[in-house]
């Protein structure tokens, strides 16, 4: 039998206990943050699909912007183009203006360079009329709509990705 103070003297237990006293604490303390509201969960979806569109916007390479995986569909650029469209449909629409969906012409952006600019201006007026009008109120039109358009072409700029023999950014290994 062994004597209980030389024993937590000589022990880990200590140690042990401050270690799990301390991962609790900070486990508590993350979980004290408050839960996102829905109409946060949507505007993170909205800009995280944004993210990855103009990622591959700018990935892409410019030689291969013209590339229609059949000849009776959009090219690379021309589905960014259309993409685009529903941003500056939703800016204008959640701003209250009145808005068209196909309200800009492919055949206007003739280079990646105005395409992806074209469309970082698009996120940038979608991210302004979101501060000055959130997600919510009323309605999540016209943005549940838009991040599904979005959502949906963004899987098929992947397959133009694999039909080029390209593997889309975030599907590339992270580096450590």
């Amino acid at each position: 039998m062994h004597n209980s103070a030389s024993y937590i003297r000589n022990s880990k237990a200590p140690w042990f206990a401050a270690l799990l006293l301390t991962t609790v604490t900070a486990a508590l303390a993350q979980s004290s943050k408050p839960p996102s509201t829905p109409a946060q969960e949507a505007r993170n979806y909205f800009d995280g699909a944004n993210k990855r569109v103009l990622e591959m916007a700018k990935d892409f390479p410019a030689d291969k912007y013209d590339f229609r995986l059949r000849k009776e569909m959009r090219s690379f650029g021309e589905v960014i183009v259309h993409i685009m469209s529903g941003n500056v449909y939703a800016a204008k629409v959640g701003a209250g203006e009145k808005a068209n969906w196909d309200e800009l012409d492919a055949k206007n952006y003739k280079t990646k360079p105005e395409i992806v600019a074209a469309l970082e201006k698009s996120i940038a007026d979608c991210a302004a009329t979101l501060k000055a009008h959130p997600i919510g109120g009323k309605s999540f039109d016209p943005w549940l709509g838009v991040m599904q358009h979005s959502s949906e072409h963004y899987g098929l700029l992947v397959a133009y990705y694999r039909a080029n023999g390209l593997v889309p950014p975030v599907s590339r290994p992270k580096s450590k």
